[in-house]
């Protein structure tokens, strides 16, 4: 049984990678699910996803827009703004420079894999 996800962890870090996923082509929150799924955070909910993309709408990082669907009904798809590319190029940074300090610091606690 796979180790469980630190919640606090992917709350910190699921905005952004919604914006990163958004940056390579606009979707709606169903397909950004599965979209994030693929990308290996198989455990995440729309209960999870939703909430953050109202926050990011609200905060004027992404904009939507309705699209009927033939299948049901219409689906709002969101695309960064101006403002969010730049929140994305600024986490992405910050995000990066922690990872290495972390990586640091781990790295002397843990034995290298051979």
């Amino acid at each position: 049984m796979p180790e469980s996800r630190d919640p606090q962890l992917l709350k910190g870090v699921l905005p952004m990678l919604v914006l990163a996923l958004l940056t390579e082509r606009e979707s709606y929150g169903y397909e950004l699910v599965t979209r994030l799924h693929d990308s290996g955070l198989d455990d995440l909910g729309a209960g999870t996803l939703y909430p953050v993309l109202n926050r990011l709408e609200r905060d004027g990082q992404i904009s939507s827009r309705l699209v009927a669907s033939t299948g049901g009904p219409a689906r709002k798809y969101y695309v960064p703004t101006a403002a969010g590319a730049h929140q994305l190029d600024r986490t992405v940074r910050a995000w990066r420079r922690l990872a290495v300090t972390v990586d640091r610091v781990l790295d002397r606690i843990t034995p290298k894999e051979s």
